[in-house]
C-alpha cells in the first residue's frame, strides 16, 4: 500500500517538483526557526550587551559591546543562589507528592475500579477545560484559610504543593499507560499472593518508568515557570520562587543586568528539555508492553 503525501513522487522526481518541495521545506522551518530561537537569541545575546545597547534602535543583531561580566552581577545583586534554592525547593516538593497521590489516583481509577470511577476521571478532565486564572481567587482564599484545619498557608511551601498535586492531565498519562499493562500479568501477580500495593510498587512502577520521568518533568517546569501564584501566596522576599524574586529586585537594576538574570532563569529548563526530550516523546507515545 502506498503512503499518501502531498507530492506524489512522480512529481517530486521533477526537476521543479524537487525544486519548489526544497524550497517550500527550507523558507517553513526557516520560518518556524526564526520564531521559535529569535527572542531566545535576543534574550542571550542582550545579557551580553551594556545599558545603552540594549535599549538602542534599531537592536544590534551581534553584542558590540561584550560584557560577560553582567552575568556575575546579575547572579550577586539578585541574590540568585537563594532564589533558585527556594524554587528546586519547591519544584521536587511538588514532584514528589505529585508521584505519590497521583500515580495512587491513576491506579486506583485504572486497576481497583471503584464505584463511580468513570464519573470521577470525567469530572477530573473537565477541569481542565476550566481557565487556570479563574481557580486563582477560590485556590487563594482556601490556602488563606484551610477549611477544617483553620491555617495560613501563605508563605509556606505548602502554598505551592497542594494546589499542584491534583493535576488531572497528569493523572489522565498514568491511567493511560496503567489501562495499557496486560491484565494477565497482574493476575499472575494476584495469583501469586501479591497485595494490589505489593504489585503498584513491584510490578507496575518498573514498567511504568516512562511515564514517570515525563511526569516528573512536567511537574518540576510547571512549578519552575509559574509566577502569578507565587507571587500571590509567597510575598516574603526570603521565600520567593525565581521568577517572582527577580521582578520583586528589578527595580533600579540595569536592563541588560535584568535579562542576564531571566536568561540565568530559563537555563534550567531549557537543559531539561534539550537532555529529556527523547524521554518525553517516548514517555507520551508508550502505550504498554509488546509480547
Amino acid at each position: 500500500m502506498s503512503t499518501r503525501t502531498l507530492i506524489s513522487p512522480a512529481q517530486l522526481a521533477r526537476p521543479r517538483g524537487k525544486a519548489v518541495y526544497w524550497v517550500t521545506f527550507a523558507v517553513v522551518v526557516g520560518g518556524f526557526t526564526l520564531v521559535f530561537l529569535g527572542p531566545l537569541y535576543w534574550m542571550i545575546s542582550s545579557g551580553f550587551k551594556d545599558a545603552q545597547e540594549v535599549i538602542q534602535t534599531p537592536p544590534t543583531l551581534v553584542p558590540g559591546s561584550f560584557e560577560p561580566a553582567n552575568y556575575t552581577r546579575a547572579w550577586d545583586v539578585m541574590d540568585l543562589s537563594g532564589l533558585l534554592f527556594n524554587t528546586l525547593y519547591y519544584a521536587f516538593g511538588a514532584l514528589a507528592f505529585q508521584l505519590v497521590l497521583d500515580v495512587a489516583a491513576a491506579y486506583s481509577l485504572s486497576r481497583l475500579r471503584p464505584v463511580l470511577g468513570k464519573a470521577i476521571l470525567g469530572m477530573m478532565l473537565a477541569t481542565l477545560m476550566i481557565p487556570a486564572t479563574v481557580l486563582v481567587v477560590p485556590q487563594y482564599l482556601t490556602v488563606l484559610d484551610v477549611p477544617i484545619f483553620e491555617r495560613n498557608l501563605l508563605n509556606t511551601p505548602w502554598a505551592i504543593w497542594l494546589p499542584s498535586v491534583t493535576n488531572a492531565f497528569n493523572i489522565f498519562l498514568l491511567k493511560r499507560f496503567f489501562d495499557s499493562i496486560p491484565k494477565e500479568l497482574l493476575d499472575a501477580a494476584a495469583m501469586d499472593g501479591a497485595s494490589p500495593l505489593r504489585t503498584l510498587w513491584s510490578i507496575v512502577l518498573p514498567i511504568s518508568r516512562p511515564i514517570l520521568g515525563v511526569v516528573s518533568i512536567f511537574a518540576i517546569v510547571g512549578v519552575w515557570k509559574d509566577f502569578l501564584w507565587p507571587m500571590l501566596t509567597l510575598p516574603d522576599p526570603a521565600k520567593q520562587t525565581l521568577n517572582v524574586g527577580i521582578y520583586s529586585l528589578s527595580n533600579g537594576v540595569p536592563v541588560n543586568v535584568l535579562i542576564a538574570a531571566l536568561t540565568i532563569a530559563s537555563l534550567p529548563t531549557l537543559l531539561i528539555f534539550l537532555i529529556f526530550q527523547r524521554n518525553i516523546m517516548s514517555g507520551l507515545t508508550a502505550g504498554g508492553l509488546k509480547g
